[in-house]
């Protein structure tokens, strides 16, 4: 228990397995030893049932395949704009000073708080969900793209400068490279966001979806499916927070990621 000190790649497996077997007992307690009645939270055991039978009577895989092409379309396009707009934030001051009032303004904007607006500009199809995905994440990505950018250390600018880059040519090869690792890390953790936005977007006006299918399950007091839906879209985020930090660390191997 030394702070900072490394713990091995087995004993890391171990811990983390250990908390969801903790977790998972406590749940069983409480709902086996009738602490808590069955309307308002299923047993572990009712849970498994109520997602087994969503997979095979109801086209569960449907719901989640739709609810993971919308993550991600919308925080594609969300990342494709707001990386380089970012990038140029940071690396020059005067587009800093005209962009970040507003960027940081419209940070603080709710995603959720524009849904009837979007309802009423682009109707409950996909581009209304994009739209939600694309404005609770493009913001935020900004903004921490250009801190990191504009962290670049000062030295390797000035040595570039010393041996005749230009403007553009210290963006792309000393800021880019200097910033890449940080910001395929932000764009981890704004992925992590953007299923929170997308879920919301799926509560109201949806066809389809595991959004829709948790308001489907509460409509009719269905606590298992409703838990289930909740437990897959946490396992799907944990897979993809797995493979993007793996593909963080193949392509930059010389950070610490």
């Amino acid at each position: 228990m030394t702070p900072l000190a490394p713990v091995s790649r087995a004993a890391r497996l171990l811990l983390g397995i250990g908390f969801f077997v903790v977790f998972v007992a406590a749940w069983a307690a409480i709902t086996y030893g009738g602490m808590v009645p069955p309307l308002f939270l299923a047993s572990p055991g009712a849970t498994l049932v109520a997602g087994w039978s969503l997979f095979t009577e109801f086209n569960f895989i449907g719901d989640i395949a739709i609810t993971v092409f919308r993550v991600v379309c919308g925080f594609l396009i969300a990342a494709a704009i707001a990386v380089p707009v970012g990038l140029a934030m940071g690396a020059f001051k005067s587009v800093e000073a005209f962009l970040e009032p507003f960027v940081s303004f419209a940070r603080y904007l709710p995603a959720s708080a524009f849904i009837p607006l979007l309802i009423l500009w682009a109707g409950v199809d996909e581009a209304q969900k994009l739209a939600v995905i694309f404005i609770g994440s493009v913001f935020q990505i900004i903004i921490m793209v250009a801190v990191i950018a504009a962290a670049t250390r000062r030295d390797l600018v000035e040595a570039a400068s010393t041996l005749g880059a230009r403007s553009w040519g210290v963006v792309f090869r000393v800021i880019i490279p200097s910033a890449a690792p940080q910001v395929a890390e932000t764009l981890r953790l704004v992925l992590g966001w953007a299923w929170t936005y997308v879920i919301v977007a799926e509560l109201i006006g949806a066809q389809s979806g595991i959004g829709h299918m948790i308001m489907d399950s509460q409509r009719l007091l269905d606590t298992g499916q409703m838990i289930f839906g909740i437990v897959m879209i946490g396992l799907i985020g944990l897979v993809t927070d797995v493979l993007v930090k793996a593909l963080n660390r193949r392509l930059f191997p010389w950070a610490v990621i």
